[in-house]
């Protein structure tokens, strides 16, 4: 998707494949596949009118350096970016003469951006935001994180984009050497109209795989076999950025359907450590009925199944951090590789193949990135015996698992 080099922040040198579009109502969940400690956590609580803390966030400045022809000028302090006494920070865009020359002359419109550079920034994690987006033609808000100052060659990844004239949609993506700016790669999510209610938005960054999701629902997984040969440049720290740009070449300039001021509510911004590294214990899913390799027989092509929890070793699995996740010897696997919905989900001997590729995320799903495919009770059934198959992520009960030591 574009985002045509607007990666390049003003006050510092330094500092879309699938979308399955499916909404769900919420699971009733388990705790988390594995314990995360939580390293950089703003909920935004101070009393209205103060600016963000300064020991977490920088206000940028300046028209961003004409990048995208974005039409904004960035002010600093809580003039556009403030605290609003309720546990929010509220980006303000305004039509306003601000007394600064912008690229295209007299600055028209303002805003606000703030970034972390300098004084957080995490290689790997569960990076969310829960926010309400504003609405009209021309505005641009996203959350997004930054690997340097040397864009692309250091990254960029999109948690969130929106772009006005498209409510029903948000964007995440990966930009790096090769594959930036119009070339970035990435993929929509198609929703309800964001604007109208607030909505979590997150990626699940592990070493090679970055899972994007939208309310708990994954939708899109980037590896390095999606960059056509191009530079996996995801290996070290990112800052985070939070912005609402007013204008530009992908989003188009406000028009006479605009209302000002617009706003983007953020309610928090969390980051943990990697949720998927080197767990072990029972792999609990609908019903609270555990994943079970059948008889305790790991024989190639045994198909796996959901059962009554036991304590044996048949329903004990560890959560590898080299992505597979293994019991009695053997891998969980998709058979045959496939990609297909139904796709039976096996035992079979460790190969290092694709097939034996597992994401954990923070929603609670187990994705086999081959696919782009969700581990699945088939049926939506939690009685015992059920088979467990690769489906279409749908965010649905019978989709979502967790980990109990």
């Amino acid at each position: 998707m574009p985002n045509f080099l607007r990666r390049l922040p003003t006050a510092f040198a330094a500092a879309a494949l699938l979308a399955f579009g499916l909404q769900a109502a919420p699971a009733v969940l388990a705790p988390p596949l594995a314990a995360a400690a939580d390293s950089f956590t703003d909920d935004f609580n101070g009393p209205a009118g103060a600016a963000a803390d300064a020991s977490k966030w920088t206000y940028e400045t300046g028209d961003n350096n004409g990048n995208n022809h974005e039409r904004q000028w960035y002010t600093a302090g809580a003039a556009n970016g403030a605290l609003d006494g309720q546990g929010h920070l509220v980006i303000t865009a305004k039509r306003e003469n601000s007394g600064h020359t912008c690229w295209y002359g007299t600055c028209q419109y303002t805003s606000a951006r703030l970034n972390t550079a300098g004084k957080f920034s995490q290689a790997y994690g569960h990076v969310e935001t829960r926010m309400k987006i504003p609405r009209g033609q021309g505005m641009w808000p996203a959350f997004w994180m930054l690997g340097g100052g040397n864009w692309p060659n250091d990254g960029e990844i999109d948690v969130m984009e929106n772009i006005g004239r498209e409510p029903n949609t948000v964007h995440g993506t990966i930009h790096g050497p090769g594959y930036s700016g119009a070339g970035g790669i990435g993929a929509p999510y198609n929703g309800p109209v964001f604007a109208d209610d607030f909505h979590t938005y997150a990626v699940d960054w592990s070493p090679n795989k970055i899972v994007w999701s939208v309310d708990g629902n994954a939708y899109q997984i980037r590896t390095p076999a999606d960059l056509n040969g191009n530079r996996w440049v995801f290996d070290h720290p990112f800052y985070l950025i939070l912005n609402l740009a007013v204008g530009g070449d992908w989003p188009g300039d406000p028009d006479g359907s605009t209302q000002f001021p617009q706003q983007l509510v953020v309610d928090y911004v969390h980051v943990t450590t990697s949720s998927t590294g080197g767990s072990s214990g029972r792999i609990i899913g609908i019903g609270g009925k555990c994943v079970d390799v059948p008889w305790a027989n790991p024989a190639n092509f045994t198909q796996l199944q959901i059962t009554d929890c036991n304590g044996n070793a048949a329903q004990n699995w560890t959560i590898g951090n080299d992505g597979t996740i293994r019991a009695l010897g053997k891998c969980m696997d998709v058979k045959y590789s496939g990609t297909a919905d139904g796709t039976p989900v096996q035992m079979y001997d460790c190969n290092n193949s694709d097939a034996q590729q597992w994401v954990v995320t923070a929603a609670h799903d187990i994705v086999n990135p081959h696919a782009n495919k969700c581990l699945d009770a088939a049926g939506v059934s939690s009685a015992n015996g059920t088979k467990l198959q690769l489906w279409t992520c749908t965010g649905n009960v019978n989709q979502k698992w967790s980990v109990n030591q």
